[in-house]
């Protein structure tokens, strides 16, 4: 099996990087050439979307240290902030000294939803549907047998009531059909399900026939992610384990009850998430809908509130959780005729979408105790300015060794702001006291 642990992997070149990647995974001659090469060409990239000028270009970096279910995975990470790749990869690396992550995943199942309008008696249109349902589930199948074929299919349907009939307007349903869609995302297979049958269940419904499209809202295929930190790992220079585990805990209720706190606790979940589904050309459009429809029901009040909880376990350690839909897949749209996605699955070693699934929401779950746990010590700007102060360097016009000279008296002097370091920039020139320097 191969491990995610590459101790000193942040020291090497990116041509160093390259090579011990390949050796590590078993890449083969032309997947490695590709890492060094532009991933999406073209004309490839003209066949994807409308109107195409040119391809853009983001970093690719690499997750280390993560175990999940006792399996090691190096994870692909595509993101432009600074700190996500790095602060993930250390919280795995603590994680991972108590066992790693241990998930689960719900079966795959996407909902279609059919809405019928115009529908004079709801209530009598809702136990006629439901009489058909075997009917339905039938045609179904019968629509898509390639489907039931690898193991998936419809299993049920679920009619709502969205709207009664009153004595000025008809009323309004909603038909969710449940769909089974094995290995893929799913989106076009359900939607073409809703087509299928969308006629027939106006007629049940005496309605006719409005939207036919799937749900982002997919909490039929959750994953579910735990881990514990012992003290030890927790501690810092300046902070032992308990104060940073007891400041990690506070902030997770914080989220719990205030709604603002929590819309910026998920978006640091999703930092690391949205990484890796982008590297692996899944939509992260409709992860991110999903989880944040998904925590609306999460606060303690009710309302929205924060995907991942933490709390002090019965022996003083930290212990999370994490919990929301993941709809992605490992076949199918993207992954077909994008070379960097191909790549990215060949990288992190499974053709399962549950297994990917996994893997995303630990990834998110280690960049939410990342976040935390520098917030509950030295502050969250301390790290992260760190890193974003090489970005500030190359904004103002630096190169080669001038971006990491910039880079570290910005950080240094805690000022990291595109004047000071334009400052530095034209004083370094003005000297001309270092190699690599370009006017």
């Amino acid at each position: 099996m191969t491990s995610s642990r590459i101790p000193g992997f942040y020291k090497l070149s990116i041509d160093e990087r390259r090579k011990q990647l390949a050796e590590h995974l078993g890449l083969d001659a032309a997947a490695a050439k590709l890492l060094a090469e532009p991933m999406l060409d073209e004309e490839t990239a003209n066949h994807m979307v409308e109107n195409v000028v040119g391809v853009y270009g983001l970093p690719l970096g690499i997750g280390l240290n993560f175990q999940v279910n006792g399996k090691d995975y190096l994870v692909p990470m595509c993101v432009e902030e600074p700190s996500v790749v790095a602060a993930a990869s250390n919280a795995a690396k603590m994680i991972r000294a108590s066992g790693g992550f241990t998930a689960e995943a719900d079966d795959p199942i996407m909902i279609s939803q059919i809405q019928l309008c115009d529908v004079r008696d709801t209530v009598h249109a809702k136990k006629r549907i439901e009489a058909h349902a075997s009917e339905i589930i039938v045609a179904c199948d019968q629509a898509y047998p390639s489907l039931v074929k690898r193991g998936g299919g419809t299993r049920g349907i679920e009619v709502r009531i969205l709207e009664e009939e009153s004595t000025h307007r008809p009323g309004m349903l909603v038909v969710h059909l449940h769909v089974d869609v094995r290995d893929a995302m799913g989106a076009n297979l359900v939607n073409t399900l809703a087509e299928a049958v969308a006629d027939r269940l106006a007629e049940l419904a005496d309605g006719t026939v409005g939207l036919r499209i799937l749900s982002n809202l997919a909490d039929r295929r959750c994953v579910r992610v735990k881990a514990r930190i012992a003290l030890a790992d927790l501690a810092t220079d300046r902070h032992d384990g308990e104060k940073v585990r007891d400041g990690i805990v506070s902030a997770s209720r914080f989220a719990e009850l205030d709604p603002y706190r929590a819309a910026t606790h998920n978006k640091g979940i999703m930092n690391g998430i949205d990484a890796v589904v982008l590297a692996t050309g899944n939509d992260w459009r409709g992860v991110e809908a999903g989880a944040h429809a998904f925590a609306s029901t999460k606060g303690a009040h009710g309302g929205y509130g924060p995907l991942c909880t933490w709390r002090v376990a019965k022996d003083g350690a930290l212990e999370g959780k994490i919990e929301l839909p993941m709809a992605v897949g490992t076949v199918g749209g993207t992954l077909k005729v994008h070379p960097g996605a191909r790549l990215a699955l060949k990288m992190i070693g499974t053709e399962r979408a549950s297994d990917l699934g996994m893997v995303m929401a630990s990834v998110g779950m280690a960049s939410n105790l990342a976040a935390l746990r520098a917030m509950a010590s030295d502050g969250i700007q301390r790290g992260h300015m760190s890193m974003h102060a090489r970005t500030v360097a190359l904004g103002v016009g630096a190169t080669g060794e001038q971006v990491d000279l910039i880079a570290a008296e910005l950080a240094e002097s805690g000022d990291v702001r595109a004047e000071r370091a334009l400052a530095i920039l034209q004083r370094l020139r003005a000297s001309g006291g270092f190699s690599g320097i370009q006017a």
